[in-house]
């Protein structure tokens, strides 16, 4: 029982791990990088689910996100940009507003990134863009603890990536899979997770 327990982990880290790279390689022209995303999601929820990954429904989910998926890469990017540019300036001292601003900017930042998360995982339940971005945004608000908890994974995974870049690929795919599991374990029913059961 316990060996037929550990392997299943190990199937479905590889499985996480294969969904990262597929995920980063079709992230590289970077428009592309929502719908990636996208599909990646779909991929962690089947696996989650115990379902078979189908390389064909993916592949569909990436085509019908290339264009709004482009849209959302450009405006996420842009207003990431200007975060860390506002950042840079108040902490460098050419923009005045010391501590208070500088963790304000920070506390948008953090918000931004765990709206970004909620929607993805929002998309992997059959949900639209425009809807994913509505649910998303309303969730940071109502849970900040979530947001929080999102946001600290995220940075965990990022600073793994930044000190061993070589594992960065694969961290998306764990990445996904933790936003899934926060997600699902902290909203409950309110979740999408929860409310496809």
């Amino acid at each position: 029982m316990a060996r037929r327990d550990f392997r299943e982990t190990v199937t479905v880290a590889a499985d996480l791990a294969l969904v990262g790279i597929a995920v980063t390689v079709a992230s590289l022209p970077v428009l592309t990088a929502g719908a990636a995303a996208h599909a990646g999601s779909v991929a962690v929820r089947d696996i989650i689910d115990g379902c078979a990954v189908r390389p064909a429904e993916l592949w569909r989910v990436f085509r019908r996100s290339l264009l709004p998926g482009a849209a959302a890469t450009v405006a996420t990017a842009a207003t990431a940009w200007l975060l860390l540019f506002n950042l840079g300036a108040v902490a460098s001292g050419r923009v005045p507003g010391g501590l208070p601003v500088l963790v304000g900017t920070g506390a948008v930042a953090v918000a931004l990134l765990a709206a970004c998360a909620f929607g993805v995982v929002h998309l992997a339940h059959h949900h639209s863009w425009t809807g994913a971005l509505r649910w998303a945004a309303g969730t940071v608000w109502r849970q900040p603890l979530t947001a929080a908890m999102v946001a600290g994974v995220s940075s965990i995974a990022a600073v793994i990536g930044a000190l061993i870049p070589v594992t960065l690929p694969m961290l998306v795919g764990y990445l996904l899979f933790a936003v899934h599991v926060v997600v699902a374990r902290r909203l409950g029913a309110a979740s999408p997770v929860a409310a496809d059961a």
